[in-house]
């Protein structure tokens, strides 16, 4: 297990030997010691990105592409080496793990595809004098940092398009989970990437390394995928230098379900949308909005979905749903419930913080939830379903639409124009329509409104690291 910092394809301490610890949420033990990058590593690293740049541009797409597919294959090879880290230091069960191997995968397959299919034009100038060629090329260094709750897949999809486009990184990870980042660095490294183009730096201190690199003009793009709030601050600095931004920002999604729904689908289509992460994840349905004809069946069914789950550490084959991620998420999640019970929600199953080492809490069922409750404005990130009623199509759409949130919405109806009207309607970049998941490497990903700017994947993924460019070329008529 590599536990150091990564640049110029070298595993290195930090400047001064400084380290961090990395729990294991399932005991809050640590699991780890990890080198933590001061503001000169963060440097060095982009000093390394910088000149790894040209060469790395000019490198041909189907190597570029050949990389991905064999770093694809070594992590599916090692897909139970790789789902034991990441629960471990993420928490999640192996077998959420072992798809989170799958799905991080499938990125770098996806984009070794794409890195040959780079494309631009030519056309006839409107005037028939020239002729206008569109060429697309790299932005250049980027800086991405990814968040703790999937730390295979969410930097995989942020290494994979930058690596077909030929841009060089700076990554820094969340603290909470470095390890499976550092791993996914080395498998890269061993499927032919070269020196410089993926450079490393977990670090405890994210604002001193990152401020220093977004000042600095060879820094050319800033990806980030975290909360909204971190966001803002992190697009204010980005100004300075103009530099080309994407982020992957707070969700609060609603989870819609009409009397004509499939109620067997919406409740599996609930304990996937909700669960999935342990509910700790952007994308995790945040507010159930029942209609009231079904609203009684559907909590009865959902809680005893939830109720009958294993809760414990994701190493435990038996176990469903492991600990959040740390003290800190789990007193959040206990605050929005205990806020949402005191304006008179019922808890239907579940919320209790249970004694013992670890930061578990237990499958939640909420209903009553009041409008002006906490739960409904603020992004959950735990295992509690929070559940209200509504009566008309146009009620549910001004309630799901409520919010500075924009990143996905999920719709059960059996009636093909309300969810046509629904899907267009609703102000979400995505729409799970009689499904509870919609993450797909060949689809993109990405939020309205304050949940973000750009898309992951999909045909448009590689665009966030393509610059165009526009050569007007002289096309006289040959003099007679």
């Amino acid at each position: 297990m590599d536990k150091g910092l990564f640049i110029d394809g070298k595993w290195r301490a930090a400047t001064g030997g400084a380290t961090f610890p990395v729990e294991n949420p399932a005991t809050g033990e640590p699991l780890a010691e990890v080198a933590s990058a001061t503001p000169a590593d963060a440097m060095a690293a982009l000093d390394t990105a910088s000149r790894a740049q040209a060469s790395w541009a000019a490198t041909p797409p189907r190597r570029r592409g050949e990389i991905l597919r064999r770093a694809h294959d070594l992590l599916i090879e090692r897909e139970d080496e790789f789902a034991l880290l990441i629960t471990r230091e993420m928490g999640k069960s192996l077998a959420e793990s072992r798809a989170e191997v799958g799905y991080g995968a499938g990125y770098l397959r996806w984009f070794g595809e794409e890195a040959v299919r780079i494309d631009g034009s030519w056309k006839v100038s409107e005037d028939g004098t020239a002729r206008v060629l569109v060429t697309r090329q790299p932005v250049g260094p980027c800086l991405l940092i990814t968040p703790w709750n999937a730390p295979l897949a969410m930097p995989a999809r942020k290494i994979g398009p930058a690596v077909a486009a030929g841009c060089t990184m700076v990554v820094k990870p969340a603290p909470q989970a470095p390890l499976t980042t550092a791993a996914l660095a080395g498998v890269l490294a061993e499927a032919g990437l070269p020196d410089g183009v993926l450079n490393v730096i977990p670090t405890a201190d994210a604002a001193a390394c990152t401020e220093p690199l977004l000042r600095d003009g060879r820094l050319r793009k800033l990806w980030f995928t975290g909360s909204t709030a971190v966001g803002r601050l992190l697009l204010a600095q980005a100004a300075g230098t103009v530099l080309r931004t994407s982020m992957e920002l707070g969700g609060n999604a609603p989870f819609i379900v009409f009397p004509d729904a499939d109620l067997d689908a919406a409740v599996e289509g609930a304990m996937t949308a909700k669960l999935r992460n342990i509910g700790e994840a952007c994308i995790a349905a945040n507010r159930f909005h029942v209609h009231a004809d079904v609203a009684g069946e559907f909590s009865a069914r959902l809680s005893a979905r939830m109720s009958a789950l294993t809760v414990g550490p994701g190493t435990d084959p038996a176990t469903d749903l492991g600990p959040l991620i740390d003290e800190r998420q789990r007193s959040k999640v206990a605050g929005l419930v205990d806020d949402a019970v005191a304006a008179g929600a019922q808890v239907r199953t579940g919320g209790r913080v249970p004694a013992g080492p670890g930061y578990f809490y237990p499958p939640t069922v909420l209903t009553g939830v009041p409008a002006g409750a906490r739960i409904g404005r603020e992004e959950i990130f735990g295992p509690v379903a929070a559940i209200r009623t509504f009566e008309t199509e146009a009620e549910v759409l001004r309630e799901a639409n409520d919010t500075e949130f924009g990143l996905v919405g999920y719709l059960f109806t059996g009636d093909l124009g309300r969810a046509l009207r629904m899907s267009e309607r609703l102000e979400t970049g995505m729409v799970g329509l009689n499904r509870g998941y919609v993450s797909d490497p060949s689809a993109p990903f990405g939020g309205m409104k304050q949940s973000g700017i750009g898309r992951e994947g999909g045909d448009s993924g590689i665009d966030e690291y393509l610059e165009q460019k526009y050569i007007a070329i002289d096309f006289a008529e040959e003099s007679r």
